[in-house]
């Protein structure tokens, strides 16, 4: 149900909207500080593949853990300042991954890093939703972008740091306070009151609808079909949300294959230098971010399911051709091109997942939200073990497969924009 937005949001909200996105900056920022050290970091910790695709699994497995705590932490201090606890220590979490002397002691912060990470990203959602209520119109996007500015940012700056000689110790500090006071400054600006409220006249897509706009969901084809019996409708809702987790999961394991792999591949088996290595997930995430910016425009006009299987075919095709002839340029528009292609995979699963008729408000997104880290968990040993076995080459080959099973599974989003 759509509802006209007003002509111009008040200063409260603007100013909201400018809060939130900082939050989602930070976010994006401090995480992509820590990975262009991980080789230094493997290096000096002495690991084999195999123990660092253990060792780095513990961020995910942090998130995965703390994940469905989120809504707790939203109830009891507000989706503002849980966003910003949870940026405060996951600063903290990571500063002490790049300090660690140990691999128990790497992998220890790492998950705590991703514990909190996980409050910071389901709260910093929670609240921009409450602001996109008070707008009347979508800007979630928007802020997904941001953080892809934030990852470039975080990323270039640890390219920076790296060429500037600075020691991992003073430069995860300069980070962690730079990002810590940016978020403290943007609590002020946060909206205040209940979670739960909503703007004049505002309806989302968790409001009850008639049984009439709510009795079909799209099978696999994206055709809109009858929902039968409440049996019928129960098992085609669990088949599509098993699909939308796997789209889902498909753009989380080509990011991780990003942010812990690219470094390495890059400067370990093409033997580019450590400054030049960290291009290939900056390459990954600018590239994500210009396809979020002009992914609205593309839905708008395409379709949200042709869209997702163009970029399910970029996605294969572009790192598919870089693993085939491999080269250090290459391999940047490589990662770039996965960046491209997935850019809005995770966006989709959500929305479409939140739209499901028969589970309850908010359900669908959040099993998405919280099973899609799956991938983040899985990607990392199995990669290294692949490595392991074969080669790192070999190892990223999960990036074009999952590029196909984006292609192959993007039947179950609708080809309308709502």
């Amino acid at each position: 149900m759509t509802v006209e937005a007003p002509s111009r949001p008040a200063l409260a909200e603007r100013q909201a909207r400018v809060a939130v996105a900082v939050l989602f900056f930070t976010n994006g920022a401090l995480f992509a500080n820590l990975l262009p050290r991980y080789p230094q970091i493997k290096a000096d910790l002495g690991l084999s593949n195999s123990l660092y695709g253990l060792a780095v699994a513990a961020f995910p497995a942090g998130a995965i853990a703390a994940g469905l705590a989120a809504g707790v932490a939203i109830r009891r201090l507000g989706s503002a300042r849980a966003a910003v606890l949870g940026t405060l220590l996951t600063g903290a979490g990571i500063l002490a991954a790049g300090l660690a002397d140990s691999v128990v002691l790497f992998a220890g912060a790492l998950f705590l890093a991703g514990a909190m990470d996980a409050v910071t990203d389901v709260a910093q959602n929670a609240h921009g939703l409450r602001v996109q209520r008070r707008y009347g119109r979508s800007i979630i996007n928007s802020f997904h972008a941001v953080w892809s500015i934030g990852a470039v940012a975080g990323g270039s700056m640890a390219a920076a740091a790296i060429a500037l000689g600075l020691s991992r110790g003073q430069h995860l500090t300069i980070s962690a306070v730079v990002f810590a006071v940016a978020a403290c400054i943007a609590l002020r600006y946060c909206l205040s009151g209940p979670e739960t409220e909503t703007g004049p006249g505002a309806e989302t897509a968790n409001d009850p609808v008639p049984a009439s706009e709510s009795a079909s969901v799209p099978d696999i084809g994206g055709r809109m079909e009858g929902a039968g019996g409440p049996g019928t409708r129960g098992r085609r809702t669990v088949y599509v949300l098993a699909a939308l987790v796997l789209i889902a999961t498909a753009g989380t394991l080509v990011e991780d294959a990003g942010s812990s792999w690219a470094t390495l591949y890059l400067s370990g088996s093409l033997h580019a230098s450590v400054t030049l290595a960290a291009f290939g997930y900056i390459a990954l995430v600018g590239a994500q971010f210009i396809g979020r910016v002009i992914g609205d425009r593309l839905v708008d006009r395409f379709g949200q399911r042709t869209v997702a299987r163009a970029g399910g075919l970029i996605t294969a095709a572009g790192m598919g051709l870089a693993l085939a002839v491999p080269s250090v340029p290459g391999t940047v528009l490589g990662f770039a091109a996965a960046g491209l292609g997935v850019a809005t995979l995770v966006p989709a699963a959500m929305h479409e997942a939140d739209e499901l008729p028969g589970l309850k408000p908010g359900s669908g997104l959040a099993i998405v939200s919280w099973l899609m880290r799956l991938g983040f968990l899985a990607s990392p040993p199995i990669v290294g073990l692949v490595t392991d076995a074969t080669s790192l080459r070999v190892g990223l080959l999960v990036v074009p497969l999952a590029g196909l099973l984006a292609f192959l599974l993007a039947g179950v989003l609708r080809n309308r924009h709502h």
